[in-house]
């Protein structure tokens, strides 16, 4: 890719890039404000990169609990403009380079596509094979260890556009000295050169964009078909219980050598008719399920919503919404019963706002 930075300040892009930006968030405060004298702040963000005076601004950062307590860091929204323009840009390039069976943060796919195929799999495979196993993987806090110089290495492989390439190095270094670190919540240690903002737009494009290398790895190297990757969780099917242990070996070698990541505790090679844990679910050849803890948790939410509804703090449009969401989850899987037992437990006593 050539070419691309004189691109991204055209005012027409970054004009689309604002429209990105502000959907389904146009009444947020910062969005309104940004948007009053919309045109001299794209004019400004323009200057700013045909400049090179450009700042990452700075985040904004709270945690999130579920499914576990993570770090997220929010940027400005000039920032997030920017993020946009420059995703615009790249997405279309990478979405291609991208192997058939990943689908975290890819248009088109997602979790049901994920879901569906592995029982598409575990089906076609329960005949072919009758007994086999799944080896399942997952890497130890991912986004937090990030190497910015393999990641920047991975970059410049494809983008020529010397002026983009440091643009995109401001913006990944910028979050070594704001985000880089390594979580240990009794006490946060930061890690230099390390780390990408969970939540950032740019953040899911690179983490696809550094994991793909894993992907071609274990398709070209190792030629396993029966792989799929859900951002930082994989899995492998095979009949031969002893390969998939040196199919692991060979990944956690990989890993650690050429992009300095590791595998968590969790990762483990089970019979698959017990259940594969994927993606909030557990899947069998014959049936998906919610899992506990995600039942659990959504249970909790509705909960939370509802209370909401009822002290008028929310309109029944909003709970509605929450609603919808989630049983459009279950459709899913075999969830009947849960659902019975969410719309049981569903009590409207709305309450007048002023007492």
């Amino acid at each position: 890719m050539k070419n691309i930075y004189s691109g991204l300040y055209r005012f027409e892009n970054l004009y689309k890039a604002y429209l990105c930006a502000r959907k389904n968030k146009r009444y947020r405060r910062e969005v309104l404000e940004y948007s009053y004298n919309l045109e001299e702040n794209l004019i400004q963000l323009q200057n700013e990169l045909i400049w090179k005076i450009y700042k990452v601004g700075e985040y904004r950062e709270f945690y999130v609990y579920e499914p576990k307590k993570r770090l997220v860091m929010a940027l400005p929204f000039k920032d997030r403009i920017l993020q946009w323009a420059i995703y615009n840009e790249l997405y279309p390039f990478y979405s291609k380079k991208f192997i058939t069976h990943t689908y975290a943060c890819i248009k088109g796919r997602g979790t049901h596509k994920a879901i569906n195929q592995l029982q598409k799999w575990l089906r076609q495979l329960n005949r072919k094979w009758g007994k086999f196993y799944c080896l399942k993987m997952d890497i130890s806090k991912y986004f937090y260890r990030v190497d910015h110089d393999i990641l920047i290495k991975i970059l410049k492989k494809n983008i020529k556009d010397r002026e983009l390439i440091e643009l995109l190095e401001i913006i990944i270094r910028d979050s070594q000295t704001e985000f880089g670190m390594e979580i240990d919540y009794s006490k946060e240690i930061r890690i230099n050169n390390k780390g990408m903002p969970i939540g950032n737009l740019l953040s899911q494009l690179f983490a696809n964009v550094y994991l793909n290398h894993l992907d071609q790895y274990v398709k070209r190297n190792l030629g396993e078909k029966y792989y799929m990757r859900y951002m930082d969780d994989f899995l492998i099917l095979n009949h031969d219980k002893l390969h998939l242990h040196e199919l692991k070996n060979k990944i956690e070698k990989f890993l650690e050598n050429e992009l300095k990541l590791n595998l968590n505790n969790k990762t483990s090679i089970k019979p698959v008719d017990l259940g594969i844990e994927f993606l909030g679910h557990k899947i069998w050849w014959s049936h998906i399920k919610l899992k506990k803890q995600s039942a659990l948790r959504m249970k909790r939410r509705i909960r939370k919503r509802v209370k909401l509804y009822n002290d008028g703090m929310i309109e029944f449009e909003d709970l509605n919404s929450t609603i919808q969401s989630y049983f459009g989850l279950m459709k899913n899987c075999d969830s009947y019963k849960l659902k019975e037992s969410i719309i049981k437990n569903i009590k409207l006593k709305r309450r007048n706002k002023n007492g």
